[in-house]
């Protein structure tokens, strides 16, 4: 497990800080894959964070008291992930848990964080986390759920009937998979594929033929970096023209510069912060977008992605809780966390209840298409 230095070297400061709040600090844990193959999701996460706690203690903290966020790298390992959890429910002894970056990660832990009561905003997209509900377990990503339903809805105003699916064999690949073959027979489509690729895969050609020999009106693949740009590249090299969608899980410049030219007139269902200047002035979310977008772009000299939003809205729904209630105090959050309501965020307006600890609707999700090598709103 890897401590990032930046993350040592920004605890030392807040503690240094702590005479000017004279006050012991309220201290939040981050469990997030900084490095490893989900690093394209949980750099941005880690650096929203860090941006996110200067400017809130900038502004005074958090009841009057210093914000400390201790940030653990899980290397997009699951075992490690749980280590991780574990050094900040025993040895930190954090309020709340950020993250882990992704699905498999999350599940694995969420037993961890529960059994302590301890609250986890995880910062991963499978149903799973909250479905049943966990009294202790909330989510910041939208449901793959509604990533499926917006790639359906898609494909039926376009006239697709026929669809095969392609998707990674990991926690986030075998939710959507879930996922994909109960919605599709669902609404009205056929499943003519259902086709699997590793996370460490380098060439999908074999799965991709045998897709082309069923004839789809269109393909979806579904996972996380490297393996969808794989896949955009083989179909390519093959001659594919099939309509191909991929899933909310590559909606960052990353995957467009990974998958170079293969990439142009790939749909995916995305975040609106993925294409926040491109939104209409009278959607009301766009200025807050296009206020965070501009921060983190000028701070760190990379893009703005869905994922940095992610660590967005985890912080700030925890701070929330945390004022909300008063109290720093693990069982305050939860409380206070279960009561928030039209919470405006990143990823959307968050609402949850006793019964839904995802808190988002079908609003989270726009569709958008790849066009000289940049994002395009397409619509529905």
């Amino acid at each position: 497990m890897r401590v990032h230095a930046v993350v040592l070297a920004f605890c030392a400061a807040i503690l240094s800080a702590l005479p000017a709040f004279a006050a012991d600090p309220v201290r939040l844990g981050a469990v997030l894959s900084v490095t490893g193959p989900a690093s394209f999701l949980g750099e941005p996460e880690k650096n929203t964070i860090l941006m996110e706690v200067d400017k809130i203690n900038a502004a005074g903290g958090v009841l009057g008291r210093p914000l400390e966020v201790v940030i653990l790298d899980d290397e997009t390992d699951v075992n490690k992930a749980v280590l991780a959890a574990d050094r900040l429910l025993k040895k930190e002894q954090v309020s709340a848990i950020l993250g882990p970056t992704t699905s498999g990660n999350s599940l694995a832990v969420m037993v961890k964080t529960a059994a302590a009561k301890v609250p986890l905003m995880s910062c991963s997209a499978s149903r799973k986390i909250t479905k049943p509900v966990n009294p202790y377990i909330f989510k910041v990503a939208p449901h793959d759920l509604l990533a499926v339903d917006a790639i359906l809805n898609h494909a039926r105003k376009h006239g697709y009937k026929r669809l095969a699916i392609l998707t990674v064999s990991d926690g986030f690949g075998q939710s959507g998979r879930e996922m994909l073959k109960e919605r599709i027979p669902e609404a009205g489509f056929e499943l003519v594929a259902d086709e699997l690729f590793g996370p460490k895969d380098t060439d999908m050609t074999a799965q991709l033929t045998k897709i082309q020999g069923d004839a789809p009106d269109a393909i979806i693949c579904w996972g996380t970096n490297p393996g969808p740009a794989v896949v955009a590249k083989n179909r390519v090299q093959l001659g594919i023209k099939t309509p191909l969608y991929m899933s909310h899980g590559v909606a960052s410049k990353k995957f467009i510069e990974l998958a170079g030219d293969a990439a142009e007139g790939l749909l995916l269902p995305a975040g609106k912060i993925s294409a926040s200047d491109k939104l209409p002035d009278s959607d009301p979310q766009k200025a807050h977008l296009v206020t965070y977008a501009k921060a983190y772009e000028e701070r760190f000299k990379s893009p703005v992605s869905t994922f940095g939003g992610h660590g967005y809205d985890s912080l700030h729904l925890v701070v929330d809780a945390i004022n909300a209630a008063g109290s720093d105090k693990p069982q305050a959050i939860r409380d206070a966390l279960e009561k928030t309501k039209d919470f405006p965020g990143v990823g959307g307006i968050f609402s949850f209840t006793p019964e839904d600890h995802a808190g988002l609707g079908p609003d989270a999700f726009i569709m958008l298409g790849i066009a000289n090598g940049d994002w395009v709103i397409v619509g529905e």
